[in-house]
């Protein structure tokens, strides 16, 4: 009998820092799902993402069938109900709907007041007017609340969690942002008081198996997902450098000018390996571009598929001038 092909994955749109989207992770290492995780560079979306509609933000599940999980929450209950080993849902509990309330109750006070605080106190620049002191204290505050918990739920020489002696959604669902809080002021929160069994509960979380595996390939990739919509283009530094003082870009590959060439060489996201490592392994420091073609119109420039000399493969060339700065939406440093 001929192999049939693999259903298709569920895709997980997400961004490998975003404390929302770790913890949507953590639910589908705990629940052993696989899905097929797509990085988004929050500061130039693909299309792909953005066309699945409003709101753009991470994490999203999107289904084989087209549905769709927008919402973190959804996708760690989504995952653990499929298989939940751990019983993080606390199904097993004496009194399974009193501890599913306490558990949202905590989810919905970390989602509320600490991420109000957290945000004001870590990325104060983004809000005119706040109070990082202000609402650093605040978030101690409700920090100092959760210590509480732990140690009234603790067993001399066992684990702390937050609502007995074994963990819920609600431990996973909050220590990303804990972590987050702590990664804004290190020194600080190691100062802080009445947080030991707080900080006793991060530091096995940051050192256990569940945040090793949400934050490693292949559920956090560490580069962005390459849109087969967009054309890539590998550039040397100072080169780019010197384009986003002119407004153009001028190289055709490495050591030749579009002028000399008569096209920019480019390659869709699966060729950008084997470009690196046949022309720019010993290049030094590069920048990634990411070129939008839905942006090359007005400046007259049109792309062909051509196939390389040596082995057929199609490549796609930029002709008609040098490359607008305005068409690449994202220059990232490259790293194989």
């Amino acid at each position: 009998m001929a192999p049939t092909d693999a259903p298709p994955l569920p895709i997980l749109w997400s961004f490998r820092r975003c404390p929302y989207a770790i913890r949507a992770r953590l639910a589908l290492v705990a629940a052993a799902v696989a899905v097929e995780v797509r990085e988004v560079n929050l500061a130039a979306r693909p299309p792909e993402f953005l066309g699945l509609g409003p709101p753009s933000t991470v994490p999203l599940l999107e289904q084989p069938d087209g549905s769709r999980l927008r919402e973190s929450l959804e996708i760690m209950v989504w995952a653990l109900e499929r298989q939940d080993p751990g019983d993080w849902l606390w199904r097993s509990s004496g009194d399974a709907t009193a501890a599913w309330g306490q558990i949202m109750a905590l989810v919905a006070q970390n989602d509320g007041p600490f991420k109000h605080h957290l945000d004001r106190f870590k990325y104060a620049n983004r809000f005119p007017g706040s109070d990082a002191a202000h609402h650093r204290r605040e978030g101690l505050a409700i920090l100092r609340d959760w210590n509480a918990r732990l140690e009234g739920h603790g067993i001399e020489g066992e684990p702390l969690w937050l609502l007995g002696e074994r963990p819920c959604l609600a431990d996973w669902a909050l220590l990303p942002f804990v972590r987050q809080f702590r990664l804004a002021d290190p020194e600080g929160f190691e100062a802080a008081g009445e947080i030991g069994a707080l900080r006793a509960w991060l530091a096995r979380f940051e050192a256990g198996p569940e945040l090793a595996g949400a934050m490693a390939p292949p559920l956090a990739p560490r580069h962005p997902w390459r849109s087969p919509s967009w054309l890539y283009h590998l550039a040397l530094i100072e080169e780019w450098q010197q384009a986003l003082a002119a407004g153009v870009y001028q190289r055709s590959t490495r050591g030749l000018s579009i002028e000399q060439v008569g096209f920019l060489h480019a390659s869709h996201g699966d060729q950008i390996a084997a470009t690196f490592e046949r022309f720019y392994a010993d290049a030094g420091p590069l920048r990634l571009l990411s070129i939008d073609p839905q942006r090359l119109g007005d400046a007259g420039l049109e792309v062909r598929e051509e196939a390389a000399p040596e082995s057929g493969e199609l490549f796609p060339h930029l002709y008609g001038g040098p490359l607008p700065c305005a068409a690449v939406v994202a220059a990232e440093p490259y790293r194989p």
